[in-house]
């Protein structure tokens, strides 16, 4: 892509920053350009934020019920999927998968909790419960 063609058509999301877009130069090297982004990648992205939020509201109602853990929740919650929340805690899928489980996830020590909580930016004390 030459300098020229890197978008500049604006994204909400970005609330004016930039962000860089490697490009070509006239002198034929390539740089980093600021972009404002474009709208395509804006759909793409607020599309992904609502099924994001879409399962969170789901895993919140079967944690309240009693048929899964916060930790679900809370994962989805922090914009994560299960190979991100694997990766960031450095666990097996098979096991953090468990711990989505209520009474798996009732013993874990306070080790683990603290591994999710850490990932996901959050305290040991808002990962046990439902709230934000």
């Amino acid at each position: 892509m030459d300098d020229a063609q890197v978008p500049q058509e604006g994204n909400a999301l970005f609330k004016g920053l930039r962000k860089a877009m490697y490009a070509r130069g006239e002198d034929g090297k390539v740089r980093p350009i600021p972009s404002a982004g474009w709208q395509v990648e804006e759909i793409v992205t607020r599309q992904a934020l609502d099924s994001l939020t879409q399962r969170a509201g789901e895993a919140r109602q079967r944690a309240a019920q009693g048929k899964a853990s916060p930790l679900e929740f809370h994962m989805y919650r922090a914009r994560m999927d299960l190979a991100l929340l694997c990766q960031s805690t450095g666990l097996w899928r098979w096991r953090v998968k468990r711990h989505f489980r209520p009474q798996a996830f009732a013993r874990l020590s306070d080790r683990f909790l603290r591994r999710y909580a850490e990932a996901m930016g959050i305290s040991v004390e808002t990962l046990r419960s439902l709230q934000p």
